[in-house]
């Protein structure tokens, strides 16, 4: 499954910026390569930058690290019950409760990275997993409807849509 060929109405409009920002990719492809180009990219960003806030009341780098980390989990997850045939609808979640509740300022880059990429393992071996069939599977979360291929994409998305903000703010 390639990113240009996910049919629009397999995902919310608020999506697009995630799915836009990708190129054509292969789906479980790009789980494993984008880890590795943010791991790299993270790996270059000077010390004094992790905790460093463009404007009062943004988030860190490193509290932006573990919101890609936590978000994965939940879409993760939704992909599962999604594909799992659980039509279930799942309420949405609160990333900013999520932020402040994690105090990523307390961890090292290392350790959030680490947690970060054996997450993202998990998330690989996971879609790795499903049919084709599956992969098409719809379910409703935060009361819209959504493909679990979708979600590996705005996985992937996500993480690049972060990754061209620390370039534009924070570096």
């Amino acid at each position: 499954m390639r990113s240009s060929t996910l049919p629009v109405n397999e995902y919310a409009s608020y999506y697009t910026t995630y799915i836009n920002a990708l190129d054509d990719v292969h789906l479980t492809e790009e789980l494993e390569i984008s880890l590795h180009d943010f791991i790299r990219f993270v790996q270059d960003i000077p010390m004094d930058k992790f905790d460093y806030r463009y404007a009062e009341g943004k988030w860190t780098i490193k509290d932006i690290i573990l919101h890609l980390t936590d978000a994965e989990r939940v879409f993760s997850y939704r992909a599962l019950r999604f594909a799992r045939q659980d039509k279930t609808p799942l309420p949405g979640f609160e990333e900013n409760s999520y932020v402040d509740a994690a105090h990523a300022g307390d961890r090292s880059i290392q350790d959030l990275l680490s947690e970060l990429s054996v997450v993202r393992h998990a998330t690989l071996a996971l879609f790795k997993s499903f049919s084709e069939n599956q992969l098409k599977s719809m379910g409703t979360a935060s009361e819209v409807e959504v493909s679990v291929r979708a979600i590996g994409f705005i996985i992937i998305g996500h993480m690049k849509h972060h990754q061209r903000i620390f370039k534009e703010r924070y570096l």
